[in-house]
């Protein structure tokens, strides 16, 4: 999960709520200094254990630029309420809720970004339909499912969930080692609040789907050939979850633009965030001249 730096918001950002057709989401809302937005809106959508913080280091930035700019929670995240099913988190129910967002949060198309796991939930939304965003970008996301050190992660928190409890894994395998970093203590207790905020079902059902994702590039390349989807790969140079060059695949399979964020790993948004801000608003300026 990316660990925030700060945690007071910023000039301009907001807690809210999205109420949509599928039910409420927790979000951070950031707008434009005139409080005018004068181009699309973006959708951010945070990975497996992480939550709408994840984007706050950007948000003002990419607001600057004169955008309505959402960070959410997903089902089952933080503050976002989800079922006690782990089988309702699955990759199709997600993107279906991300549909229901673009449409809230239109009329105009809305720009779609997915970091890590929310990718793969990204991914589904747009081959899903009806719904087009104004773009789509997957940030530190792969073309299929977590392998090696990831995933034996994903495996151990699937499995240790049901046994132990997230208040457990918390205790014995995570605080811990938060401390040995020196994470200073009022983000250390919004970890430990995110951690025992998520669904457990949640975070079980989310566990799989990022264990079992199938490859569907080809799919989504088709797709933005026949919509003129304009989509962008943006990734840190030293991720450790997926790696770079699956990463760099994935963008030439996919016709896609593609950002390498140096200095970064797995979480851009929090280890570089005014450049990857800047990359995502070009990326954006640049789609914007060519909807259709």
């Amino acid at each position: 999960m990316s660990t925030p730096r700060f945690l007071t918001l910023p000039p301009g950002v907001s807690r809210t709520t999205v109420e949509t057709s599928r039910g409420p989401f927790a979000a951070l809302e950031a707008m434009p200094g005139s409080r005018v937005p004068e181009r699309c809106p973006a959708l951010l959508v945070p990975g497996l254990t992480g939550s709408k913080e994840d984007f706050l280091a950007m948000l003002p930035t990419l607001a600057a630029s004169g955008r309505r700019v959402v960070a959410i929670d997903m089902r089952g995240q933080h503050e976002t309420p989800g079922p006690d099913d782990p089988d309702a988190y699955g990759r199709a129910a997600l993107g279906a809720d991300l549909v229901a967002l673009l449409e809230a949060l239109g009329p105009e198309p809305v720009h779609l970004v997915g970091h890590s796991f929310g990718g793969l939930v990204a991914r589904e939304a747009v081959l899903a339909g009806p719904a087009r965003p104004a773009s789509l970008t997957l940030m530190s996301s792969g073309p299929s499912a977590v392998t090696g050190p990831s995933a034996d992660k994903a495996r151990g928190l699937r499995d240790a969930i049901p046994e132990l409890g997230m208040a457990a894994i918390w205790s014995v395998g995570m605080e811990p080692d938060y401390v040995a970093s020196g994470v200073q203590a009022d983000i250390l207790a919004f970890l430990k609040d995110r951690t025992l905020g998520n669904s457990e079902a949640g975070l079980v059902g989310m566990s799989r789907e990022i264990l079992t994702a199938p490859d569907r590039v080809d799919e989504l390349a088709k797709h933005c050939g026949d919509t003129g989807l304009r989509t962008l790969v943006l990734y840190g140079e030293d991720d450790d979850v997926w790696d770079p060059r699956a990463q760099a695949e994935m963008a030439e399979r996919l016709n896609a633009a593609r950002v390498v964020i140096p200095s970064a790993a797995h979480s851009p948004a929090w280890e570089a965030p005014e450049t990857t801000a800047a990359a995502l608003t070009d990326f954006w300026n640049l789609s914007e001249h060519t909807l259709k």
